[in-house]
């Protein structure tokens, strides 16, 4: 439920500190030394370039996501699931919030390393050594109370506090020396990059550094202006953030030497003025506040799943939804967060799940990153950014954020993608009706597409040099059968691109309108059933000629013109056959391969063979039948049948025509054996339909050659007689084709 507008309350500062607060939290005090004491100086200058490829596109993307349209409650995730559609960005948003809420009991664990001079002293004192829960336990307690009391309001306050409390902490720490710097001769000529194979190791401890630059975006549900304080809070917070850690490294490197740097985890106390004190204080500061900032964040993110009714229960997406009255805070989704926050605290180590929460981040932002490339290429009209990044950034930050997350480990970013992948898979389930990752791919596919042949049509090289059917089918019987479209998607299975014009008789208006998108959704449903390849469209026309004359000036699906073009007819009653026939030189006239398909009501028997009948009068036909039935032999539908090729000619020609047929074969590498190949010698008073229809009579399809001269001297009677056979598919092709 979004807030209403004199609830958002909140300008820009508040997302800097939330995010600055973060970035410059647990990490840095903690593990910043450890990393230059491993890698060296250089390896940790490189850990922060690498990790900043990832957050710097991704602050950028955000930046320009969140000034397209008002950013509601949710941050991350409200951007993610308006551009990749509700199931995609409820999955990867069921992720973040359980990153979120984990990396609150992470910072409080955190927390409670500030303490370490009290653990130490009551170890010396009473050789007894306290557990961390003695600290944490009360702390998230305490953290739990005033954010369900008080809410983002009071949390906002307190981070203006611990942001100067540790800011102290640095400059005080900036400003202190060691004996060991006395006598240093570090400088940048002589720095070292030690222990390259623990690069990724200590990257990946090194990384949720980085991941608070996006923390202040959960926050936009309650900014005046999230177009504004978004870009400006997250992009300054992530340099100022990215410029301090190079200051932070080289006063480590420069002051301690590396075997101290590997030893104590709190090396900072010992550079600082007042470090034992001011260091301790500082580290409480920043893993508060990063805690702080995590509790804040994570109850929006849920509260914005529910109010999309991301989970299946509507009284829970109810509930979670709900907000207090008087401010719209997330009551309800905050007690979840704290109590899973507990869970975790209670345990005392959420080392074994830092690396997946590292990867569902990673998953995040490569997401972001990508969401701004692709609009980039194929956005719509809507989207109108006030502040837009560069495709290359978007881009390098998405490959960064994969190619990063198999490194650090295979295991948890496979781990990662494999339990997205099922939650995505169970949303899915449940809410079937909801899409919206297909239009942003489709459009950048589109708009790719439509370049690329602009391109290859300017430079001439925009027709295929090696055929393959392009082909268009026109069927008034969609409904009635569907052996058209199974033959156009046999053809387009693998080797070819296919059409098919469902079409609507009658003038275009309104209704005839109206009933293409009735008649087109139906047909799409009724033959999702089939594995498809073809595209799917209808045509209103008032005359089968006028459709025909429209269909064949289209483009093919893929771009490239249409080659083919294919007719049906029903064998048991082929009045449509005067039809076709009508219009046979309309299509040859634009060059156009003819076929006619005879629709037979026996069953499709797929583990029957494929036979090709070609006769002496078939010089041009014989290459495209041949190839046509290799084609379609090629679908798993035909995966049992095989290619047989009878053909008929006269007794003195047997020898000739038979090695002709052999050779085609072996040089054209097609998958049809000599023992399938028949020659049939011409008998005087037997027709060549006798002998097809003894020979074919249990074909799973047959194809048969015609000429043009004999259609306009036989007309319908041309394809009539073969009773005996089921499927026919005659073919009359344009030109020779080559089979290489």
């Amino acid at each position: 439920m979004p807030a209403t507008t004199s609830t958002k309350k909140f300008g820009t500062a508040p997302v800097f500190f939330t995010a600055i607060s973060t970035i410059l939290g647990a990490i840095l005090f903690l593990r910043f030394g450890f990393a230059v004491g491993s890698l060296g100086f250089w390896g940790v200058i490189l850990i922060i370039l690498l990790g900043h490829l990832v957050t710097i596109p991704t602050a950028m993307a955000i930046s320009e996501l969140a000034t397209n349209k008002r950013v509601e409650g949710g941050g991350e995730y409200f951007i993610i699931s308006r551009s990749f559609g509700l199931n995609i960005g409820a999955t990867i948003g069921i992720a973040l919030f359980f990153s979120q809420a984990i990396s609150v009991a992470f910072y409080v664990i955190a927390f409670t390393e500030a303490f370490e001079p009290l653990f130490n002293l009551a170890f010396s004192t009473y050789g007894y050594l306290l557990p961390r829960q003695i600290v944490s336990v009360p702390a998230m307690l305490f953290l739990s109370i005033l954010i369900l009391k008080k809410g983002a309001n009071l949390g906002v306050k307190a981070l203006y506090f611990v942001v100067a409390v540790l800011m102290i902490s640095l400059v005080l720490f900036f400003f202190g020396s060691t004996d060991h710097a006395l006598v240093s001769d570090f400088s940048l000529m002589n720095a070292e990059f030690r222990n390259a194979d623990q690069f990724f190791i200590v990257f990946a401890i090194i990384f949720p550094a980085f991941t608070g630059m996006t923390a202040g975006v959960g926050l936009s549900g309650d900014l005046k202006n999230p177009s504004k304080s978004i870009p400006v809070g997250t992009t300054s917070a992530t340099l100022l953030g990215m410029i301090v850690y190079f200051f932070v490294v080289y006063k480590l490197a420069f002051s301690v030497s590396s075997a101290d740097l590997m030893e104590n985890q709190l090396i900072m106390a010992k550079i600082a003025i007042g470090g034992s004190l001011v260091i301790p204080l500082g580290l409480a500061a920043s893993t508060i506040s990063s805690a702080l900032g995590s509790v804040m964040v994570a109850p929006r993110t849920l509260q914005a799943l529910s109010a999309d009714r991301s989970f299946p229960s509507k009284k829970v997406n109810r509930w979670l939804a709900k907000g207090r009255k008087s401010d719209n805070e997330p009551i309800n989704a905050s007690l979840i967060t704290c109590v899973i926050a507990m869970v975790f605290v209670v345990l005392g180590d959420v080392n074994a799940v830092a690396q997946i929460i590292s990867m569902f981040f990673m998953v995040t932002y490569g997401s972001l990153c990508l969401i701004s490339f692709l609009n980039h290429f194929g956005s719509s009209p809507s989207y109108r950014p006030s502040f837009k990044s560069k495709w290359v950034f978007s881009l390098i930050g998405f490959v960064t954020s994969v190619w990063v997350m198999f490194k650090i480990s295979f295991l948890y970013a496979f781990a990662a993608v494999a339990v997205m992948s099922l939650i995505y898979l169970f949303i899915n389930r449940y809410h079937r009706n909801r899409n919206g990752i297909e239009s942003i791919f489709l459009n950048a596919l589109y708009q790719l597409n439509r370049n690329m042949q602009v391109f290859l049509q300017k430079t001439g090289k925009g027709k295929a040099r090696e055929w393959r059917p392009s082909a268009i089918c026109i069927s008034k019987e969609s409904f009635e059968r569907d052996t058209a479209f199974k033959l156009l998607n046999w053809i387009s299975y693998k080797y070819g691109f296919g059409t098919y014009l469902h079409r609507i008789e009658g003038y275009y208006s309104k209704a005839t309108y109206l009933q293409s998108k009735v008649e087109l959704e139906r047909l799409i449903k009724s033959f999702d059933k089939i594995e498809n390849h073809v595209y799917v469209d209808t045509i209103i026309s008032p005359s089968y000629t006028s459709a025909i004359a429209q269909a064949i000036q289209l483009p093919g699906v893929a771009g490239m013109e249409n080659n083919m073009v294919i007719f049906e007819y029903d064998k048991g009653n082929p009045d449509r056959l005067d039809l076709i026939i009508d219009n046979y030189s309309l299509a040859r006239a634009g060059n156009f391969d003819f076929c006619i398909l005879g629709s037979s009501p026996r069953k499709l028997d797929f583990t029957s063979n494929i036979h090709v009948w070609i006769k002496s009068s078939d010089t041009d036909n014989a290459n495209l039948m041949i190839l046509l039935s290799f084609i379609i032999a090629g679908h798993s539908d035909w995966k049992k049948a095989d290619i047989k090729i009878f053909n008929i000619c006269k007794k003195d020609q047997a020898d000739e025509t038979r090695k002709q047929l052999d050779d085609l074969v072996v040089s054209g590498r097609l998958p049809i054996t000599t023992s399938n190949i028949e020659i049939i010698h011409e008998q005087e008073n037997v027709s060549s339909k006798e002998v097809i229809n003894q020979r074919s009579a249990d074909a799973g399809i047959t194809i048969i050659g015609f000429r043009g001269e004999s259609l306009k001297h036989e007309k319908a009677e041309l394809f009539k007689g073969y009773d005996q056979l089921g499927n026919i598919l005659f073919i009359n092709a344009n030109s020779r084709k080559l089979i290489e």
